[in-house]
């Protein structure tokens, strides 16, 4: 899969511990790209040390030569005694310095430094603690507090794509794009749909029109999980293109790979194809206004059927064919029978082992000798003697 990076960091608060003495520590979740998430302490101290390390290894971005060119955030500088009134107050701050980070260009967001960082400690997962001393108070961050860090209210620099072709709005919250332009993402939704600023416009955009700069294949996209997860077809769609879908709506497909241009590979039966990411839902889940409110709007367009689109990468973009979606679905779905076949003979000797047994028939006790007389003369209570003499 690559080299490790982060694709979320967020602040769920912090503990105040008291072993070896009384000081407060930072929890983070980090979310990495193989989906896996760690939970990591650190100090607010070992975090400064970071930032200014950071800021030494990319002077330009840390505003060293020019400060027109500072995209790394600012991070106050520790306080002689971090009391818990700091330790509390400088959360929305942190989390926001995370935001930040995280959604800074790769070379910096993705080095070394930053993955090491976050990584898991073996103090993380075993904290050195001391039985005689209290148990350390775990504070939460709110969860208002969480939303509010997360918004994008201020100058947060997020990552740059290019427009491959020219784009024409059809709707009053897209935004138009001609091939060329340099657009900083501010969402990326799994609808295909991203919400973009370029200079001070703002509006929706294909992810398909937009490709990243340093490479022709993005990074964060999902490999093919041909266990696949359970979806239903919220909104019925008819196949365009000869690797598309027709489905009904109420239908239940398995999801086996999905692609952040909102076109995901699905399995109905043993066919697969491309169907709109944004009409299907997750079996389980809870249908929410703003997921009804999206099936109202058209699939995004696929980068297949965009004309004149030109890319600075030599390469093109990786593809996966239908063909071999469909021949790894069938593999998984034969070994899934079989391992289902398996189990049922094995249930089925069980059953006939067990059926064996209670038609054995059982064996009757033994009757145990009559004992001698002088052995009931000697054991016997007097009324028995006396039936014997």
């Amino acid at each position: 899969m690559g080299d490790a990076f982060i694709r979320h960091i967020e602040l769920l608060g912090y503990e105040k511990r008291f072993f070896p003495s009384q000081h407060y520590v930072y929890m983070f979740l980090v979310k990495w790209n193989d989906l896996s998430e760690k939970l990591v302490y650190r100090r607010f101290t070992e975090i400064y040390e970071f930032h200014k390390a950071l800021k030494e290894m990319f002077p330009i971005e840390s505003g060293d030569i020019n400060m027109e060119n500072r995209i790394i955030p600012h991070l106050p500088a520790p306080k002689w005694f971090d009391g818990q009134r700091s330790t509390q107050s400088r959360q929305s701050t942190l989390a926001e310095y995370c935001y930040t980070l995280v959604n800074l260009p790769h070379k910096i967001s993705r080095c070394l430094h930053v993955v090491n960082f976050f990584k898991v400690r073996p103090d993380d997962t075993n904290p050195i603690t001391d039985s005689q001393i209290k148990k350390p108070e775990v504070f939460l961050l709110p969860k208002d507090a969480k939303k509010n860090s997360a918004d994008i209210t201020g100058p947060i620099v997020l990552q740059t794509y290019r427009a491959i072709a020219d784009y024409e709005k059809s709707s009053r919250s897209e935004m138009a794009l001609q091939a060329g332009d340099m657009v900083d993402v501010v969402e990326k939704s799994e609808s295909g749909w991203w919400f973009c600023q370029l200079k001070n416009k703002r509006g929706w955009v294909p992810a398909a029109y937009l490709e990243p700069m340093d490479g022709p294949d993005e990074s964060e996209e999902q490999e093919p999980n041909y266990a696949g997860e359970q979806y239903l077809v919220q909104k019925s769609y008819t196949a365009v293109e000869e690797d598309e879908l027709t489905l009904k709506e109420g239908d239940t497909v398995e999801v086996i790979h999905k692609l952040l241009d909102g076109w995901w590979v699905i399995r109905k039966d043993e066919t697969t194809g491309y169907y709109p990411s944004m009409y299907l839902q997750k079996a389980g889940e809870a249908n929410t206004s703003v997921k009804s409110e999206l099936r109202n709007r058209s699939a995004p367009p696929r980068r297949s059927t965009i004309r004149n689109a030109k890319s600075i990468h030599k390469q093109g973009r990786k593809q996966i064919s239908q063909e071999t979606y469909r021949r790894n679905s069938k593999k998984y779905l034969q070994s899934r029978r079989n391992m289902k076949e398996k189990f049922q003979n094995k249930a089925n000797v069980i059953i006939e082992k067990n059926e064996r047994e209670e038609n054995k028939p059982k064996a009757q006790p033994a009757v145990p000798p009559r004992p001698s007389k002088d052995l009931i003369l000697n054991r016997c209570t007097e009324s028995t003697r006396r039936k014997i003499l």
